[in-house]
């Protein structure tokens, strides 16, 4: 059994090759005339190929398309050029410029891509801030980030209340006519700024996303202002393409979403755009909009799966043609029940916020190896190591990556673990018939009467029970064993089951010292504004309860 998976392209001849492809196969490449192909080389020089200089060339290609549609209508791709270079100006006139740092903490709608936009066309970086993070977490990253403004959404006042008097305070969507405790809005910004292009910034701008905190506090880290590359390797095993219309439901602050704010502008797509996820509303969206790609978090599914049937099948998502999917892992037999009810089109990307997407699982690959990762995408190595970091054969190790799309290390100056070129993406796994299977957490492992257990396949096979909705699983002391799993579990309604009868579940399919040393039943596990699961609360839950 190899402890290593590579993706095509085994040289950088063979991944430029093989990027080059995949780019291609998506109609990216089209005739354009000299004078539009002037303009587009002009942005993407000045601005990078960044959110700055992407919207930049996309409005010198097709300056009338639709760009996005949200609760407020819709922007072309001319619109949101425009309105970034006022808004850049009104940003420049209070202080920011190259090198400087703002904080965006906005739902996914126009002011976002606006804003994201606007402070790359200064050269400063754009600092996402989670919309879940509360008051006293927001003010310990700006002390710690120090941006020279923060941009955020008129619901989230009260959390940038307490933000240093000399950061400018922007409010994006508002809510209200009268704001207070800001010093402008976003669209008074827009509409009294000129939209003329600012010069070119003495650096290109970046962005910053902040990591999902769920063990231990958050960190920046700086994604650049992403690559060409990064975006060929995940083409070419989800099959995006030119000009689709496309939801991006995962937030946008978050890696998985921020990756396809990007990818958009590669793929000239019109972005559909909700503030807040409801699954009714979800569909409905995809439905109304005629969506040719959803972009989603595994618990966004989860939440639609859970509607009666006869709703279910009300929804027209005959259009849709790919459902990406990442940030956590899908439980169960989600994959298989949303592919048996809206057709093969999902696709699963196992990753991280630091080294982006190292595997892809396909619609094939989940029905034939159920809860598989998948498999490396162009210029890919995933590779099994032990705790000395030799390679772990035949046997479950520690997760590595190495591709083109890893972040720059984190703000606070520090990185993440890397062996020979290497980065530990923080879990562990096996591989099997050129697939890889992430098994959970290395931080998450505890020893059970001298076995290795992971949670993640006490969560799977509880989560196949009929009665559970959603379960998640932590450590904890055992006298017997040394260390036993404590489940806790959401019951779908209407469902009866007791702890004894789900114990015995997990006994009949795993082995003994599997089986959770208690249930304790909850109306929901918590979650970020990601959907995964916050371990660290359970934790504390079970400590108070012993």
């Amino acid at each position: 059994m190899t402890n290593e998976l590579h993706g095509p392209g085994t040289h950088a001849v063979g991944v430029a090759g093989r990027s080059a492809a995949s780019l291609l196969a998506t109609g990216l490449v089209r005739p354009y005339g000299p004078v539009t192909l002037a303009r587009i080389g002009k942005a993407l020089v000045t601005w990078g190929t960044g959110p700055a200089g992407g919207y930049a060339s996309l409005a010198a290609r097709n300056d009338h398309g639709i760009a996005l549609h949200d609760e407020r209508g819709s922007m072309t791709f001319g619109e949101v050029h425009r309105q970034a270079n006022a808004l850049a100006h009104g940003l420049a006139a209070r202080g920011v410029g190259a090198g400087d740092a703002v904080a965006l903490m906005a739902r996914n709608h126009r002011w976002f891509v606006v804003a994201a936009v606007a402070i790359g066309r200064l050269g400063a970086d754009v600092l996402y801030l989670n919309t879940a993070f509360s008051g006293p977490q927001t003010v310990e990253l700006l002390e710690r980030e120090k941006p020279r403004a923060v941009i955020y959404d008129e619901e989230f006042g009260a959390v940038v209340d307490a933000v240093p008097a000399d950061v400018a305070r922007i409010v994006a969507w508002e809510e209200t006519a009268d704001v207070d405790g800001a010093d402008a809005t976003v669209a008074e910004l827009v509409a009294s700024g000129d939209d003329t292009e600012p010069g070119k910034p003495a650096r290109e701008g970046r962005s910053v996303i902040l990591t999902s905190g769920t063990t231990g506090t958050p960190k920046g880290a700086n994604r650049g202002s992403g690559s060409i590359g990064a975006g060929a390797a995940l083409l070419s095993r989800l099959p995006l393409r030119f000009g689709m219309r496309t939801h991006i439901a995962a937030p946008m602050f978050h890696t998985w979403g921020w990756a396809h704010l990007n990818l958009s502008m590669l793929l000239g797509s019109t972005l559909v755009l909700r503030r807040r996820f409801d699954p009714r509303d979800f569909l409905r969206t995809l439905a109304e909009q005629r969506c040719d790609a959803a972009i989603v978090v595994p618990v966004m599914i989860q939440r639609a799966m859970e509607l009666p049937d006869e709703e279910l099948a009300r929804y027209d998502l005959s259009a849709l043609r790919v459902v990406g999917a990442s940030g956590s892992a899908l439980p169960g037999d989600l994959a298989i029940a949303w592919m048996d009810r809206f057709g093969d089109n999902l696709y699963n990307t196992y990753g991280s916020t630091e080294c982006a997407w190292a595997t892809i699982a396909q619609p094939a690959d989940m029905r034939a190896h159920p809860g598989t990762a998948g498999a490396p995408p162009i210029g890919t190595t995933v590779a099994l190591l032990d705790d000395d970091g030799r390679p772990s054969v035949g046997s479950t190790g520690r997760v590595f990556v190495s591709n083109a799309a890893q972040f720059e290390g984190y703000t606070n100056g520090e990185t993440k673990e890397q062996r020979s070129g290497l980065m530990a993406t923080g879990d562990v796994g096996t591989i099997r018939d050129g697939l890889l299977f992430v098994e959970g957490r290395d931080d998450e492992m505890i020893v059970s009467g001298g076995e290795n257990v992971y949670p993640q396949e006490v969560e799977d096979c509880l989560a196949r029970h009929p009665a559970v909705l959603e379960v998640a699983a932590v450590g904890v002391d055992d006298e017997q064993f040394g260390q036993r799993l404590v489940a806790w579990v959401a019951t779908r309604p209407d469902a009866s089951v007791s702890e004894e009868q789900l114990q015995e579940h997990v006994r009949t399919h795993l082995a003994r010292y599997k089986v959770p040393r208690a249930v304790v039943f909850v109306e929901e596990l918590p979650r970020n504004a990601t959907g995964k699961v916050l371990k660290r609360h359970l934790r504390h839950d079970e400590s108070e309860s012993e």
